[in-house]
């Protein structure tokens, strides 16, 4: 016996507990709590361009979610299936039962709930659109054959999304607009090398969020960004053998320790004896990537050196540039030798198609990179 999934429409905002705007990684998170009613998840992208690649989550048998490719942000929402009882859908709208299992969605009644719209195959309004063909996401995007307007004929799938379709203002794989739902998140990481990142959030009128190595405390990170979801204590300490005097030092080392900030993609480590930020490590969540998903997309920006004192835009790379690009950035000359990582070694179970990375050491600055030649983590010390 499946529980009824009771979920209400909101145009151009959302459907039941989908939000548009909300992040790829919030929303996967939200799914882990909800696996009595979504047991099946499936991600979508195109490996190709894992890093900017438009996303699709399925939930089936009832939703398909498309995310942005370079924010991750949800898009667009599809309801489909409304008749498949394996669990029941209920939609509502204003409070008001439009679809159930014993009363299904037809034209008229779509007529008579959101007034008159513009002709068409399918019935278009600000924010959401009916559609009478049972395809995919992508093939509903772009439109069906027409068909007579038939008072009885069956909505097969609902779609919300901020994007007003039916004016054809936006291409339907835009970014977001900022929206409520963004409020308190970082839209821009700027990385300064050898200083630290500033950090924009979405919707503040507030100056960035300067966060400098060596200055910057764990107080004042408690203070402006909240306290951390996970406190991690600095236990591996491997990487020492490759410093020119790995036993200096081994117990003050010991005590450093990690505040983890995945909600913006972000973590910091910070000195055991002084509590001062040593290195900030920002996060790309990739597709595909050994670390996708554990945290959110951090949208940083490396900035190079202003040409001269006056210069208020100074050259800068993004996540989404390719290795190549970005290291030619940091230095002109020949890549450094690389070590390999393999984040799977200690997880047992978890096999991906291309679990190996690479790390190239520059001055002040460490790049984690895929075999796609993609950044997945940047690491400031």
């Amino acid at each position: 016996m499946f529980s009824t999934l009771d979920v209400d429409i909101r145009p151009g905002s959302g459907i039941g507990m989908f939000e548009i705007g909300s992040s790829l990684w919030s929303v996967i998170e939200m799914l882990r709590g909800l696996q009595h009613l979504f047991p099946q998840v499936e991600v979508k992208f195109d490996p190709d361009t894992s890093s900017i690649t438009p996303i699709i989550l399925h939930l089936r048998p009832h939703f398909d979610l498309l995310f942005s490719g370079l924010h991750q942000r949800l898009h667009t929402i599809c309801l489909r299936k409304l008749r498949d009882p394996h669990p029941p859908v209920t939609l509502r709208y204003k409070d008001t039962v439009i679809s159930s299992s014993e009363e299904h969605l037809i034209r008229v009644r779509v007529n008579r709930t959101f007034g008159p719209t513009y002709p068409g195959d399918e019935l278009k309004y600000p924010g959401v659109w009916f559609s009478f063909e049972d395809d995919t996401i992508g093939e509903g995007l772009k439109g069906g054959v027409p068909h007579p307007e038939d008072r009885g004929q069956e909505v097969k799938r609902v779609f919300v999304s901020q994007t007003d379709i039916a004016s054809e203002q936006r291409d339907a794989l835009d970014e977001v607009a900022p929206c409520a739902v963004m409020h308190g998140d970082v839209a821009r990481a700027v990385i300064k090398v050898h200083d630290g990142v500033l950090l924009h959030f979405y919707l503040s009128t507030a100056a960035p969020l300067h966060i400098r190595l060596g200055e910057t405390t764990a107080q004042d990170l408690n203070i402006d960004l909240g306290p951390p979801p996970r406190v991690h204590y600095k236990e591996d300490e491997r990487m020492m053998i490759h410093s020119p005097n790995p036993l200096a030092g081994a117990d003050e080392r010991s005590i450093d320790y990690f505040y983890n900030y995945f909600q913006h993609g972000i973590d910091f480590l910070i000195c055991g004896q002084t509590n001062v930020v040593r290195k900030i490590i920002l996060h790309s969540n990739v597709p595909g990537s050994p670390l996708f998903q554990r945290y959110k997309r951090c949208l940083w920006e490396l900035e190079g050196k202003p040409e001269d004192d006056e210069d208020d835009t100074p050259p800068r790379m993004h996540f989404y540039d390719k290795f190549e690009t970005i290291g030619h950035f940091l230095s002109p000359k020949d890549p450094p030798p690389s070590m390999l990582l393999d984040r799977t070694d200690e997880e047992d179970g978890i096999t991906l198609p291309s679990s190996t990375t690479r790390l190239y050491g520059y001055d002040g600055v460490i790049l984690e990179v895929t075999e796609a030649s993609q950044v997945v983590t940047v690491i400031l010390f």
